[in-house]
């Protein structure tokens, strides 16, 4: 991608800084819950940010009502030059956690990281540049994972824990390669929501899908950024088969409550459960990954028919 802005991209930042002569703040929100050590890791990947072009601060939102995080913000606030806000979310939703970091940041732009996630020292910086650059509502990037110890063979091989890879600049349209875990917008696309992410979303997961689902309904423009990786610690607890089942059940679970009963989605579903079922004994013979890549598709459908009978195997997500 040319380096040189496109107009549109000017004029944008020529209206960002009409005001006075200041760069581009981003606020960068970090939702976390009893995770105190990986927010830590977090933390200090946020600090050592090489800005260019703009300023950024940190907001946490602590989604324990004990405030386990507190001390590993006040630890970071005392040893950074970054601004670095901390509010509490008393009620463990992560819907509203996003949506208190929301109410607290400040600034043109938002970013979004999770607390198990540790960025790149040019996260931002990438992020920043495709978004001028593309002229867009928003900018995501990928999610590489980080294993704790040495993870199980058919872990590597299915491939289960990486995310989207698109070249930079690519279009996103699909609301699957979408999640907020690396994520830069623009504030005016949330100003006027009460709630930007569904509180009804915050114990199963599927808010960040709802948020993108309704952004691009309205015409927001999405693109990719590869350059801005972040990545994610996978611990041991995660690297089970159990793990995954049980993640794929609660998804085709939340996916249900946003679709009709009795819609084409459905009649896809029945068709794809009943393929997925037939072909797990030849997938084993390929190998135990190929069977375990089967095996999660196939409960992501069930969960989802399950849920349209009223039957809903896993109600919540894990907190790990």
């Amino acid at each position: 991608m040319s380096t040189a802005l496109r107009p549109a991209a000017k004029d944008r930042t020529n209206r960002e800084n009409a005001v006075d002569d200041r760069p581009p703040h981003i606020c960068v929100c970090v939702p976390t819950y009893r995770r105190p050590l990986l927010l830590g890791s977090c933390l200090c990947g946020l600090k050592a940010q090489d800005a260019k072009g703009f300023s950024y601060s940190i907001v946490v939102a602590d989604n324990d009502v004990l405030q386990s995080a507190r001390n590993v913000v006040d630890d970071a606030r005392r040893q950074s030059s970054v601004e670095i806000f901390y509010c509490v979310n008393s009620i463990p939703n992560i819907s509203r956690a996003r949506n208190t970091a929301l109410k607290h940041a400040r600034g043109d732009l938002i970013a979004f990281i999770d607390d198990d996630e540790t960025p790149h020292p040019l996260w931002l910086t990438g992020l920043y540049a495709t978004y001028v650059q593309c002229a867009v509502d928003g900018v995501l990037g990928p999610v590489a994972p980080d294993y704790e110890g040495t993870p199980p063979r058919w872990l590597v091989e299915s491939r289960l824990c990486e995310r989207t890879s698109l070249p930079t600049g690519t279009p996103l349209s699909n609301v699957r390669d979408m999640r907020t875990g690396n994520l830069l917008f623009a504030r005016a696309i949330v100003l006027g929501d009460e709630e930007p992410f569904d509180p009804r979303y915050g114990r199963t997961g599927g808010e960040d899908t709802a948020f993108f689902q309704k952004k691009l309904e309205e015409g927001r423009r999405f693109v990719w950024c590869e350059e801005a990786i972040v990545f994610e610690t996978v611990p041991r607890e995660r690297q089970t088969l159990r793990y995954f089942v049980r993640r794929a059940v609660l998804l085709g679970a939340t996916a249900a409550t946003r679709e009709r009963r009795l819609g084409l989605s459905t009649i896809k579903s029945v068709a794809a459960a009943n393929l997925y079922a037939v072909a797990l004994p030849f997938a084993l013979l390929l190998g135990y990954h190929h069977f375990v890549k089967v095996l999660v598709k196939d409960c992501n459908h069930l969960g989802k028919l399950l849920a349209h009978l009223g039957v809903k195997v896993v109600r919540e997500r894990s907190s790990t």
